[in-house]
């Protein structure tokens, strides 16, 4: 996906693109190609692909919930910073919390959000559930692009919710059918989902939006251990 496809394809999604938010973005996959010969940040660093498979794909979450509309969203597991700088950047309205386990990434967000001149970001080394434990019904929006088991990450997600607030998947296969008991044991529902194919390249993806009906319970979520030995 070259500059003009990308723009294209992001304005059928209903976001205007200006040259602005493109000198970022071009800024963006530079900083990625560099220090991903330090740091393994991702398998995709050809231009054209990260286009694609990082930026537009991080946009596609629009299908499914009006950013706009939204003050407050945290990016579990952001790795390298998908979905979260990417929405940041065209929706600077939003007050960011980016969450990921390993320092060495969030040395890179830094380094990102400071390049790039982006406000209202917050960056946090810690693991999904310890930091769910701390931060209980903060977020309007939670966000997680391929993000451990479907059942796992809602017992990491939607404690960090506020009540009414959503937990957007982003997955590449349908796995909601997975995380039924999850869904229930966490006061929560499906609220949608949307299956489609990315542009150009025909790979599957599918957001699930989640519902959060009423608060959680403080049992959740549990320590990384019994999470692991057993999920809901």
């Amino acid at each position: 996906m070259n500059i003009d496809e990308f723009k294209i394809e992001v304005e059928k999604l209903g976001i205007m693109v200006t040259e602005e938010e493109i000198n970022k973005l071009e800024k963006y996959a530079l900083l990625l190609k560099e220090w991903n010969e330090k740091i393994n940040l991702t398998a995709i660093t050809e231009k054209k692909e990260v286009f694609l498979k990082h930026f537009y794909d991080s946009l596609t979450i629009v299908k499914i919930i009006d950013l706009d509309k939204i003050e407050s969203l945290c990016d579990l597991g952001t790795g390298a910073g998908f979905p979260g700088i990417v929405l940041k950047i065209f929706f600077p309205n939003l007050n960011m919390t980016l969450v990921d386990s390993l320092n060495k990434r969030i040395k890179f967000l830094e380094v990102v959000i400071n390049e790039l001149s982006l406000e209202n970001i917050t960056l946090v080394h810690i693991r999904a559930e310890e930091y769910a434990k701390k931060n209980r019904e903060c977020f309007d929006v939670v966000t997680a692009r391929a993000l451990s088991s479907f059942p796992i990450l809602l017992e990491y997600g939607v404690p960090l919710l506020k009540i009414n607030g959503h937990l957007i998947a982003m997955r590449g296969l349908n796995d909601s059918n997975e995380g039924i008991n999850a869904l229930k044991v966490l006061k929560s529902k499906i609220n949608d989902v949307l299956e489609f194919k990315l542009p150009y390249e025909e790979s599957n993806r599918t957001l699930i939006d989640v519902l959060k009906l009423e608060k959680t319970s403080l049992k959740y979520p549990r320590r990384y251990a019994e999470i692991k030995k057993k999920s809901l």
